[in-house]
């Protein structure tokens, strides 16, 4: 019988050190395994772009610091996600580990092809953490699928929301986006 050997964040992270993966290949490890990431075409992209300067320009000056493809530390849960767009507390910037869960205001995860991904597995890990406020930013539908009220089985509070419906961080409630605002306009 054969078994799947699971690495720990510690060993992935001397993998890392060592140059074992090639620059160019995009991988993520996830409750100690090692996934590839899918390529990221050019709806992602706008998506990605879009998030980081609407994410930016909203929280000047409110202790956010806006972190775009960059690892979380999820420790517990053997985990290393590299989340397209994060809100992490300004400080996290003098820790000398990666933000963990309880650094994290909001998760904000792209998806073109990983969609199943992104809203099951993806989701699955998040709400384990206890990260309170994940989003999905669906490309192919033009929504934005919010997870909140995370437990170990899930999240307690799921909507989609789309168009010029209002969507806020629990963090900063006065921050205010619209789905439509991250996608390319259709027809584009």
């Amino acid at each position: 019988m054969s078994t799947i050997a699971r690495l720990t964040v510690a060993e992935y992270d001397r993998m890392v050190n060592a140059g074992v993966f090639d620059q160019g290949r995009r991988v993520e490890f996830i409750e100690g395994k090692i996934r590839e990431m899918s390529p990221i075409g050019p709806e992602h992209e706008f998506a990605v772009d879009e998030l980081n300067e609407r994410s930016v320009l909203s929280v000047v000056g409110k202790g956010v610091r806006v972190r775009i493809q960059e690892t979380l530390g999820l420790p517990k849960l053997e985990s290393v996600p590299q989340p397209d767009v994060s809100w992490v507390r300004r400080e996290t910037r003098q820790k000398p580990a990666r933000p963990e869960a309880e650094d994290v205001f909001l998760v904000v995860e792209v998806a073109d092809t990983s969609l199943g991904y992104d809203l099951g597995e993806k989701a699955n890990l998040y709400a384990a953490a206890g990260i309170r406020d994940y989003w999905v930013a669906d490309c192919v539908n033009g929504r934005v699928v919010v997870h909140r009220e995370p437990s170990p089985s899930g999240y307690g509070d799921v909507k989609s929301l789309s168009g010029n419906q209002s969507i806020s961080p629990l963090s900063h409630p006065e921050v205010v986006f619209q789905p439509e605002s991250f996608f390319r306009p259709t027809g584009s």
